[in-house]
């Protein structure tokens, strides 16, 4: 843990006339990233160039915002959205700091190297979940508890509750409980915990985007979710591992076509 600025360890470099543009929100492409979403990613980037760990201290607001060409303001907002997901936390009187609790997701295991903003990052962080969840899956259909199987399938109607009724915060809940239920239900403790970290840092990703929208794939993971809940019920763990990987499949090219959405209008 370090309370002082890091040595060596060079700001985020000037941003190019693109980047300055999406910051500042005259993009040519039209206003379809706010300037924080794109400050954020950049202090997520210099976290990782940085190799900063839990407890060192990031530069000041006013130092980020000169040399990304943007507002202090902006900064700020970008900072909430960080300290949100845990990433930083802002201490009064003393500064901006890498996050030293479970949401900076353990950096010396993968936070300190996952990009949330480099699609390969994040094709490859899907890679892995559909490698770990399918697993859990197949388990689940063979191991869970009668227990267990009703807290799949409360979490299952509570994805389908949120979805119904348009309510996002209901809908995400219900999905987080989905998939650690899942893989609580392979009695499998690596399993349980690589997929959960998985998910944090996917978060993370999701985030910076600002879903706060139940976008056209929430009615077909609804579905999705029922097709694992039902293969795993009746003890099919081919099954659900199909189902699994399909459900994962079809979430990977939801999130593929919204980059391109966003970089191509």
């Amino acid at each position: 843990m370090n309370d002082m600025p890091a040595v060596g360890a060079p700001l985020p470099a000037q941003a190019s006339p693109a980047a300055a543009a999406a910051v500042s929100g005259s993009d040519e492409r039209g206003d379809y990233r706010p300037g924080y979403e794109v400050v954020a990613e950049r202090i997520l980037e210099f976290i990782a160039e940085a190799r900063l760990e839990a407890g060192d201290r990031l530069p000041t607001e006013n130092d980020l915002a000169q040399t990304l060409n943007t507002s202090r303001a902006v900064v700020r907002e970008a900072v909430k959205i960080l300290s949100a997901l845990g990433r930083v936390r802002a201490h009064k009187g003393r500064g901006l700091f890498v996050a030293d609790d479970e949401g900076m997701l353990i950096t010396s295991r993968w936070g300190g190297f996952f990009r949330p903003v480099d699609i390969d990052h994040v094709f490859m962080l899907f890679e892995f979940r559909r490698v770990q969840e399918m697993a859990a899956s197949s388990l689940a259909a063979t191991r869970a508890t009668p227990a267990e199987l009703r807290s799949i399938e409360v979490a299952m109607q509570q994805c389908r509750h949120g979805f119904v009724h348009n309510q996002v915060d209901t809908f995400n809940k219900g999905d987080d409980d989905f998939h650690a239920a899942v893989a609580a239900a392979s009695h499998n403790t690596f399993l349980v915990s690589a997929v959960r970290d998985a998910r944090r840092l996917q978060r993370q990703s999701s985030a910076i985007g600002i879903h706060d929208a139940l976008g056209e794939g929430a009615a077909s993971a609804v579905e999705e979710h029922e097709a694992i809940y039902r293969a795993i019920r009746d003890g099919r763990p081919d099954e659900a591992a199909q189902a699994t990987a399909a459900h994962l499949d079809r979430t990977l090219e939801d999130y593929r076509l919204e980059i391109q959405r966003r970089l191509f209008g």
